[in-house]
Parts: structure tokens; sequence; C-alpha cells
């Protein structure tokens, strides 16, 4: 198989599709993020990468609290709004007909109808170039009793929704095709 070089990406796929949000001056406001992941386990953290210029970017530098709301596939024209517009020009919570609760942090805006939510409180923020690299301790963790099994999420019930930048920039449903830990034991 020939390899093309095409020079440097963020090509690593799937992306998740958060929404992630902090009240900015008392407010509650989302910003979708497709740039984030697991940053560390013991303590859980996360990590998220926002422009500087994301309204939700200012609340979190505010208060240094956030909230990682993981979105369906339900959901997914809400995700897409959120994306598209700020919240210094739009309330999206009232747009996208958001039911938005608090946790013990205060103002880390979370998304009832989001399967499953991460409350956090930041650890670092670094400045990268073009994005704030935002690194947060998850205080807290929500999840849809509906999408639980045996006290644990799963996946084909929380349905995450994913995205991929390019050919030309999709939504995408994630869905299980093997058991971890288990499928690659066939190749021994």
């Amino acid at each position: 198989m020939n390899k093309i070089a095409v020079g440097p990406s963020t090509w690593a796929y799937p992306m998740p599709a958060f929404l992630v949000g902090a009240d900015v001056d008392g407010k509650p406001s989302f910003t979708t993020v497709a740039w984030g992941g697991v940053a560390n386990g013991e303590p859980p953290m996360i990590s998220v990468a926002l422009r500087h210029r994301r309204h939700s970017y200012r609340g979190i530098k505010q208060n240094f609290v956030f909230s990682v709301n993981v979105a369906s596939t339900d959901m997914v024209r809400e995700v897409d709004y959120c994306g598209l517009v700020s919240g210094a020009d739009v309330d999206k919570v009232a747009v996208c007909q958001f039911k938005v609760f608090y946790g013990k942090l205060g103002h880390a805006p979370l998304i009832e109808q989001c399967p499953v939510n991460l409350e956090c409180r930041v650890v670092h923020i670094l400045d990268l170039g073009s994005h704030a690299l935002v690194v947060g301790r998850i205080e807290e963790t929500y999840v849809s009793e509906n999408c639980l099994t045996d006290g644990k999420p799963e996946v084909s019930k929380v349905k995450p929704l994913g995205y991929a930048e390019a050919p030309d920039k999709q939504y995408l449903a994630v869905e299980s095709i093997a058991k971890a830990f288990s499928i690659g034991r066939e190749l021994e």
C-alpha cells in the first residue's frame, strides 16, 4: 500500500462531539468541541481545546470550572448549532431548549438531555497557539439512568456523537464492533 504525505493535520478519528459548558457573566453557555478526550486516569481528568475567542472559554477563565456534556446522536442539530453561533450573540440554551442543571461546582452548567455529563475543575490552561488546551479534573459524573447497565454507561444506550473533519465534515455514530481486551486474543 502506498502512503501519500499530506502534511501535518489533526485527523485523529473519530473525534468526540462534546458540548462544553461554562457560566459566562452568570449565564450558562455551551460550545461544540471536537478536540478533546481523556487526559488522566487517577485522578480522572479530561482535556478540551478551545479557540481563545470562544464565548464559553471566557466563562471557563472567569470561574475555573466547566462541563463536558456527551451528546447523543439524537442531538446532532443542537450540537451543530452550538458550533455555528456564538453565545455572545445568541441564547443557545433557549434556542436548543436545553434543560440546564448544576452539580456541586456551581458554575459548570450541565445539559439534562445529554446522556453523560462531566463536571470539571480547571487544573491547567495551556496556550498552544490557535487554541487553549484546558485540562480539567472530573469532580463528578452524571449518567442518565436509562443509559446504565450494571451501574456503568453502555455505549449502545448513550449513542455518543462523533465527528470527522475530512473529507467533508461529518457527524458520526459510534457503535460497538468487538469486545476489548478479548478480540486480540484471537491472534495468539
